[in-house]
């Protein structure tokens, strides 16, 4: 019936508003209607009118030569008054700058949503394996238990809820991806002793991840940055320790703020 449809069309519409907000990041400035479809496995027709309606919307621009879009700097500025201090001004998209520029290597900022690890943002590095990261963007989402950075995650759950969540995951999860209870167990403790991990990157690729938290971070929404790479890449584990350790201590130092350097001018107003 279409009373009963109509929530359904609404999360699908919203779904593909955001995959094509995500579509874009520093290797991918642009997009036309086709580099859409061609990721998302989505209609023509419909991506088309959508990407019309965000250019209306003031969200995208549209070159009129090129025909192809980009993201305009409203789409950025959504949402970023309810945000912590470090995404609000911007020391967040630093840090992972900086991290790519250091390193060359790819960097990923991870999320948890519900029972799922999330790409929130994704950054390809100029030397990153290519091979070993293909099919890896911001959006993507897999169970907590299924890649390093979900372990890490997890570690910032409290006991006994966290052995609840295994044994749900667990009970969730197909034959192919369950896994032993005791031996996750302590994977998951070992990552909250040492406050970072290294192991699978997860989310289908080959790649592997250096990943640590985040500081400051609200308990039920902790996130982790991390250093994505191929056994190609034939890293030093201990130098990008030390590294994204640095990068992360200065990012979150106290006072670290835009605005804590800012005079207020009593005679502005």
């Amino acid at each position: 019936m279409p009373a009963a449809s109509a929530p359904s069309n609404k999360a699908k519409i919203a779904r593909r508003v955001i995959e094509v907000l995500e579509y874009f990041d520093d290797t991918h400035r642009e997009a036309t209607v086709m580099d859409i479809v061609r990721r998302y496995n989505r209609p023509q027709s419909s991506t088309s009118e959508l990407l019309s309606s965000l250019v209306e919307l003031g969200l995208l621009y549209k070159d009129p030569y090129s025909r192809s879009y980009s993201l305009a700097p409203r789409a950025a500025l959504l949402g970023t008054a309810g945000q912590t201090s470090a995404i609000r001004d911007g020391r967040l998209v630093g840090l992972i700058d900086r991290l790519v520029a250091q390193t060359g290597l790819s960097v990923a900022l991870f999320g948890r949503v519900e029972l799922k690890a999330q790409i929130v943002s994704w950054h390809a590095g100029s030397r990153a394996a290519a091979q070993a990261t293909c099919g890896l963007f911001g959006g993507l989402q897999e169970p907590l238990t299924d890649s390093a950075a979900g372990w890490l995650l997890l570690s910032t759950i409290a006991q006994p809820r966290r052995d609840g969540i295994l044994r749900r995951l667990n009970a969730e999860a197909s034959e192919s991806r369950k896994f032993a209870l005791a031996e996750m167990a302590a994977r998951v403790q070992a990552c909250q002793d040492r406050g970072h991990v290294h192991g699978k990157a997860g989310f289908g690729a080959t790649a592997e991840v250096l990943a640590v938290l985040l500081p400051g971070q609200d308990e039920p929404h902790p996130m982790a940055v991390g250093l994505v790479y191929g056994q190609e890449d034939r890293v030093n584990r201990e130098s990008l320790l030390h590294c994204i350790g640095e990068a992360v201590e200065q990012c979150f130092a106290p006072g670290e703020t835009l605005t804590a350097t800012v005079e207020r001018l009593s005679n502005a107003a």
